[in-house]
């Protein structure tokens, strides 16, 4: 990937969605390749080995994952019009904790984008922990993009 690329860190909460936004306009604007990364966390074996259920290969969860991610790819893209026509865009899906993947992702980036808050189940007025992981690790700037607030009637 080029010295210059934009990394942006999915995973089809709100906050990575505005994440994703955010990363196209920024990426246009420097005239940088585009590459959306998602993180996918495989069952562990404690879970499976004492769960009834068995959970599906691990090639089957990243695939799955690489088709939801190219969905909202594309969905966004779409709603960028032609502001993001022509930029290059990769979508890179691994396995492993999402802090770990961005930061590696990210080694030789321009910029770093990710969401405030995803799809972790603890909630605090701070910084998410995948979020505050990249801020400390990555080799790169770091952006940090709170998702619009939807209007209250």
């Amino acid at each position: 990937m080029n010295e210059k690329h934009v990394v942006v860190g999915v995973d089809g909460s709100p906050g990575s969605r505005a994440a994703l936004e955010f990363a196209l306009a920024e990426a246009a604007r420097r005239e940088a390749p585009l590459q959306v990364v998602a993180a996918v966390a495989l069952p562990e074996f404690w879970a499976s080995y004492y769960g009834e259920l068995v959970p599906p290969p691990p090639e089957d969860i990243v695939g799955e994952a690489r088709k939801e991610t190219l969905r909202l790819v594309d969905e966004v893209v779409a709603g960028c019009g032609d502001a993001v026509r022509g930029l290059p865009i990769s979508v890179d899906v691994r396995a492993g904790r999402p802090g770990d993947v961005l930061v590696d992702a990210a080694a030789g980036a321009a910029l770093l984008v990710v969401g405030h808050r995803g799809r972790g189940s603890v909630s605090s007025v701070l910084l998410g922990s995948v979020g505050l992981q990249c801020v400390l690790h990555a080799s790169c700037p770091v952006t940090v993009v709170r998702p619009t607030p939807v209007a209250q009637s």
